[in-house]
């Protein structure tokens, strides 16, 4: 067994760097498009869309109850298969073949990024008082400008400190995504260590990786919290 090398873990640093693009462009991209997602299921719960409300708490259930990795897997070998199916049933003409990994990694984090951020801002509007709507639509505003002007504001406080450790979460998930041959920071760590078979180096470099880019995460959302949180007290003065 090899010992130890500190000079090593230095040396091969930056490479491991080298991964860091890819882990924060799929998280960020899935937290944007799950946030979009998780917005429009949390309002068809809120307001009791036929069908559509079933359906949106079934999928909250299955992402929430499932691991990320299965959901990963699921996509990866699932989505071919069902564009095949389309493709044959229907006669579309989808290019499943064109997918990259990359593409099958943003929509598994994606899908999984909207379950948890539906029940965050659920939850966020939910803590609005429901007299502030009614007064909006009372002087003209239509739902979706109280929404907008009125409860948004409130509940984008009460949610920041949620929707940053669901980032948070998003960004060490994607240490799973080199399982579909995604290189990211772990994935890059593992070709690294594999040249000098000096794995625990690498790992510790990793690790030092994802502790500071969740650290800056951490510190950006507080300081975002603190930031709109002023500005609703300024605004209720």
């Amino acid at each position: 067994m090899a010992n130890f090398s500190l000079a090593f873990a230095i040396e091969k640093f930056p490479e491991v760097l080298k991964g860091v693009p890819l882990t924060l462009l799929v998280a960020v991209i899935s937290m944007v498009l799950g946030t979009v997602i998780g917005l429009i299921i949390a309002l068809c719960r809120i307001y009791k869309v036929p069908v559509l409300n079933k359906l949106g708490a079934l999928y909250v259930s299955f992402v929430r109850g499932t691991p990320l990795l299965v959901q990963i897997y699921v996509v990866f070998y699932g989505t071919p298969l069902l564009i095949d199916i389309l493709n044959k049933e229907w006669g579309w003409h989808l290019p499943f073949s064109e997918i990259s990994p990359l593409g099958f990694a943003l929509l598994a984090f994606t899908i999984n990024s909207a379950a948890y951020q539906s029940e965050v801002i659920r939850g966020a509007i939910g803590t609005t008082d429901s007299g502030q709507m009614e007064a909006a639509l009372s002087i003209g505003m239509s739902t979706s400008q109280g929404l907008l002007r009125i409860i948004a504001p409130q509940a984008l406080v009460v949610a920041l400190p949620n929707l940053g450790n669901i980032f948070i979460n998003l960004i060490k998930g994607t240490s799973l995504a080199f399982a579909i041959k995604v290189i990211e920071i772990m994935a890059q760590a593992k070709i690294v260590a594999g040249d000098g078979y000096q794995y625990l180096e690498m790992y510790l470099d990793a690790s030092l990786i994802y502790w500071v880019i969740c650290w800056s995460c951490e510190r950006l959302f507080a300081w975002l919290e603190t930031r709109y949180s002023r500005h609703e007290r300024r605004i209720a003065a």
